[in-house]
């Protein structure tokens, strides 16, 4: 797993490389030399030279969205809408894949 630095600047020890752009990430994906579990909405980014795996078996994650209450845009009016339409978890089939598929 690729390491990122910390607020501080510095990066966490461990084995795997250490990054600092999602382009230098999928230069290290693409060379074999780091891999990335991403949701599958992230695989729109996904290199000719990437290998998806789906992982069936990882707990979900929740997703929480947040905004100031005097925001006020185009943009987070069709993001509410967006997630208000999106199944609940308890609504799939199996997980990370919504019933609808």
């Amino acid at each position: 797993m690729a390491r990122w630095p910390r607020l501080d600047g510095t990066s966490p020890d461990g084995p795997g490389p250490e990054v600092r752009t999602q382009s230098q990430l999928a230069q290290l994906v693409a060379l074999g030399r780091a891999l990335l579990v991403i949701p599958a909405s992230g695989r729109a980014w996904q290199w000719p030279q990437h290998v998806a795996i789906p992982v069936t078996d990882a707990p979900h994650a929740t997703t929480v969205l947040a905004w100031s209450p005097h925001a006020r845009s185009r943009a987070l009016d069709v993001l509410r809408e967006t997630a208000a339409g999106l199944p609940l978890a308890g609504d799939l089939d199996e997980p990370g894949v919504p019933a609808s598929e």
